[in-house]
Order: C-alpha cells, then sequence, then structure tokens
C-alpha cells in the first residue's frame, strides 16, 4: 500500500499568483491597445495651421471714425467698422419692433467700445458679401438678392432671415482687438 506523503500539498498551484498573472497581463493588453489605438484618435485634431488660425490679432488705430476695414478670420472676411456718434444714434432708436431679427445696438457690440462694430462679412441669406455703406439703412447692402441691413448690421429688408453673424471677439486694448 502507498502512502501518501505530506509534501503532495505543496505542488499545488497557488490560486492568488494565478490570479495576478490574469490581472497583469490584462493590464499589459490594455496598454498595448491604448497605445496602438491613440495615434489613430489624435490625428483627428486639428493641424498647427488650423489652430494657428483660430484667433487673430488687428491694430485698429489706423482705422478712422466712418472708415471700415476688412480683414481675414479663419478664411472667412470680417468687417470692422469704426462708427459715427449718429451711427450709433440711429442703431440705437429703432424700435425692435421694426426688426426681422430683433436685437439691441447693445447687443451687437461690446460694453465701452460701442464704436467698433465686427461682424463676419457674409449676407444670412445665401453667404454673399454685402456692400458696405449703402443700401436704404446707411448699413449694409447685399447686391445678389436685396437684403439690406442697418448702421448695426441688423437685416431691416429683404430675404437673409438674420442679422449679421458676431464673431466672438475681445478687446485687448482700446486699439488691439483679438477675433477668436
Amino acid at each position: 500500500m502507498a502512502t501518501q506523503s505530506s509534501t503532495a500539498h505543496q505542488d499545488a498551484p497557488n490560486p492568488g499568483r494565478r490570479d495576478f498573472l490574469y490581472v497583469a497581463a490584462g493590464a499589459v493588453g490594455a496598454v498595448g491597445v491604448a497605445g496602438a489605438v491613440w495615434p489613430l484618435i489624435n490625428q483627428l485634431n486639428p493641424d498647427a495651421s488650423v489652430l494657428a488660425l483660430a484667433s487673430a490679432e488687428f491694430d485698429l488705430s489706423a482705422v478712422e471714425e466712418g472708415q471700415s476695414l476688412t480683414v481675414k478670420w479663419r478664411g472667412m472676411p470680417v468687417f470692422i467698422r469704426h462708427r459715427t456718434a449718429t451711427e450709433i444714434e440711429e442703431a440705437k432708436a429703432v424700435p425692435l419692433s421694426d426688426l426681422k431679427d430683433p436685437q439691441t445696438d447693445a447687443q451687437r457690440v461690446k460694453e465701452g467700445h460701442e464704436q467698433w462694430l465686427i461682424m463676419i462679412a457674409t449676407c444670412t441669406h445665401l453667404g454673399c458679401i454685402p456692400v458696405g455703406e449703402s443700401g436704404e439703412f446707411g448699413g449694409w447692402f447685399c447686391p445678389c438678392h436685396g437684403s439690406q441691413f442697418d448702421t448695426a448690421g441688423r437685416i431691416r429688408k429683404g430675404p437673409a432671415p438674420t442679422n449679421l453673424v458676431l464673431p466672438p471677439y475681445e478687446f485687448i486694448s482700446d486699439t488691439q482687438v483679438k477675433i477668436g
């Protein structure tokens, strides 16, 4: 008859060690998958040339009262108008009930810089570029389809459904503006 030795139980695998090996192998596999997938996800980010266009600074010191400047931001034209006191008063005097897309003049400019009107220079009807200082309201006129905007860039007449769009901007100083 064979007797069983007390050392037979010492050869049995340690279950704690097996669990550790499973967890360690899973962790190494997860890191490997993440390392392989990250370049695919990262390539969806915008490249440096797009990020460089995200914001732009412009010096307004050369723009005299009553003049306009057209600059390019993100490949789009942007109107910057140094409005006269008369243009500001005309814009403030318009009743909101006369507007297709009601916005006050104060909603269209930055407080403390009411003389500067900054808008994306594309008509909200079909994307044409309006002509400045023309039309019945002294603002902008889109010759393609007849939309007319006032001195605050608000639609007053024609097929355009909304006012000219305001880009995000902030004044860095009295003569420097950052768009974007």
